[in-house]
């Protein structure tokens, strides 16, 4: 018996890792339920012990979160901001600068992931049309939504989660981490100007398409005030996840828009996904299988390289499911080199993150292809500069 847990629970972070189980029709959801279920059925776990493994809290944040960015995308703010990205980008390089800051600045207020999959497609229509490479520009649009969502703990699901284990406030963690943020999508830029000879013109050439998109205005505004109370509850304190129910609870109420065309952009695979892991991760405590890694976890260092380790093997999400347990309660620095490291260590290969993943798919889709090499020499020297970076900065002597 002893031995089928500990088969059961292999076989699960493998296909969390690959994202699919060979043979099988199974996607990260479906793997995490399975081998959720699995562990109870081997008696690790009984219903009542997994059900109360669930952070309801957590969950509440993220599907409020897509909520709030599905009315805004709906509403057609999203749209709107890549067209002013096109009229104020008049040159290569600023449409360059302009979309790195631009996917960061929204990643950070947003979830990372649904930034990447609403504006994927619209960067791929803009360089089509502004006849440019769309290569390094759908790598900055990938980098920036992990770069940028470093910043707050609305960012990512990782942070999300963090904040819930920690503790840690809004503002506190947002004043450390935002830096680490800004530098990075700062030399990102840089990278990108060194490994793409053709992004670095400053004559100013591009002309935006014409398009009339259509804006919902009365939704449009609706969810920009509502947006911005709720980064003023952050601001004040008000829970996380009370503000944000709050916030999409108040954008649910409508005369205007089909409930289905908001209830159908809410990524319910993710907080399936998100469900399951609580439990198999549980179920991996109790079995002391993170003995394993309590004994590297000693150090800032070995943290964060098993952290990036972890990270990249079966995900972040994941990663710091299972090491949230080894981190000492009351050390905010440690909680902050977790989320740093969980997340730029999505920029390190193509498989690092799901806002890659995400690029990557809808690239393949029009016929292009973003390879993984073509990643790796980005995503490598990115990763590693700014992974150095996070934890000198966190960790620096304070004054």
């Amino acid at each position: 018996m002893t031995i089928l847990r500990h088969i059961a629970i292999a076989l699960t972070y493998i296909g969390l890792g690959l994202g699919y189980l060979p043979g099988m029709r199974m996607n990260r959801a479906t793997i995490a339920v399975a081998g959720a279920a699995l562990l109870l059925a081997l008696g690790v776990l009984d219903l009542k012990s997994a059900w109360q493994a669930i952070d309801y809290k957590t969950l509440i944040f993220l599907f409020s979160m897509m909520v709030i960015s599905a009315n805004l995308a709906v509403s057609g703010f999203f749209q709107l901001a890549l067209d002013r990205v096109a009229r104020i980008a008049r040159s290569p390089l600023g449409l360059l600068v302009v979309l790195t800051f631009g996917a960061g600045i929204l990643s950070a207020l947003f979830l990372n992931d649904t930034i990447a999959l609403i504006l994927t497609p619209l960067v791929l229509d803009l360089t089509g049309s502004l006849n440019l490479n769309p290569i390094p520009y759908l790598l900055a649009l990938a980098g920036a939504t992990n770069l940028g969502s470093v910043a707050t703990l609305s960012g990512n699901p990782q942070n999300i989660l963090i904040g819930s284990f920690s503790g840690i406030g809004y503002l506190d963690f947002a004043k450390v981490l935002t830096p680490v943020a800004l530098a990075s999508l700062a030399l990102q830029i840089g990278l990108l100007w060194w490994l793409y000879p053709e992004v670095r013109s400053l004559k100013s050439s591009l002309t935006p398409p014409s398009r009339q998109d259509r804006i919902l205005k009365p939704l449009l505004i609706k969810s920009l005030i509502v947006t911005g109370g709720l980064l003023v509850a952050f601001i004040i304190g008000i829970p996380p996840a009370e503000a944000t129910l709050i916030a999409a609870g108040l954008l649910l109420i409508t005369r205007r828009i089909r409930p289905e065309r908001i209830l159908q952009k809410v990524d319910w695979d993710l907080l399936v996904m998100f469900s399951g892991l609580f439990i198999l991760t549980q179920g991996v405590q109790k079995l002391g299988e993170l003995n394993l890694f309590s004994s590297f976890v000693n150090t800032p260092v070995n943290i964060l390289w098993v952290t990036v380790f972890l990270s990249n093997l079966v995900s972040n999400v994941p990663a710091v499911l299972l090491l949230h347990h080894l981190i000492p309660q009351p050390d905010s620095r440690t909680w902050l080199l977790l989320a740093a490291g969980s997340t730029l260590a999505g920029n390190l290969t193509l498989l690092g993150s799901v806002a890659n993943l995400i690029v990557a798919e809808a690239v393949a889709k029009r016929g292009q292809k973003l390879t993984f090499w073509e990643h790796l020499r980005f995503g490598l020297p990115l990763s590693t500069i700014t992974l150095c970076f996070a934890y000198f900065w966190i960790y620096k002597p304070d004054l």
